[in-house]
């Protein structure tokens, strides 16, 4: 019994002998992001445009998709791009609830964001488009809406689906981002 005592002793002392505990710095993931390498959307869409080689095609599964809607799914990312594309047909009044239900999904987001930058940029085929920047802990951080204003209507938002705060996304949202920008800059409307 007093060898037992001895030992639980010993090792009370040897083990709490030091008190230089110092908790380790808060680790971040690793991010390895590929060069970016695009290919072309499939010509059964009724617009064509490049898209990234990591991203994979996903049909848009919720109970109001269209035939038109699709996700780019970024799997090593743990990124989602939503694509919803809506005909215009020529309805001034349609165009109009399309770009009313682009500019109330991105409010909606207001109650987490610090700030919601609206820019409204010319692509290289000059056509407008209309790019939004959210920042803040919010479920997108980038999107954008375009269309010729009679045949066309494209949208398109950036999500995760992780828990991680957006600062230590910066840079695969950046990343994702100059993919989304260069799927504007290759976007054609088919007639």
């Amino acid at each position: 019994m007093m060898i037992r005592w001895v030992w639980v002793l010993l090792v009370i002392t040897v083990g709490c002998g030091s008190n230089n505990f110092n908790p380790k710095p808060k680790g971040y993931n690793r991010i390895d992001l590929e060069p970016a390498k695009y290919q072309m959307l499939a010509d059964s869409f009724p617009f064509q445009l490049e898209y990234s080689t990591q991203a994979k095609i996903l049909k848009d599964s919720s109970w109001i998709a269209e035939r038109f809607w699709f996700d780019l799914h970024y799997e090593k990312l743990g990124a989602n791009i939503q694509v919803t594309y809506k005909p215009v047909n020529n309805d001034r009044k349609t165009l109009e609830e399309y770009l009313m239900d682009s500019y109330k999904l991105t409010s909606e987001h207001k109650v987490k964001a610090y700030a919601i930058d609206e820019t409204v940029i010319t692509l290289k085929n000059g056509v407008k488009a209309t790019v939004m920047e959210l920042s803040g802990e919010v479920p997108t951080q980038f999107q954008f809406h375009v269309t010729d204003s009679t045949e066309h209507f494209l949208r398109c938002a950036l999500y995760f689906s992780t828990a991680t705060q957006n600062d230590s996304l910066r840079p695969v949202i950046n990343y994702v981002k100059m993919d989304m920008l260069h799927m504007l800059n290759t976007l054609t409307w088919d007639q």
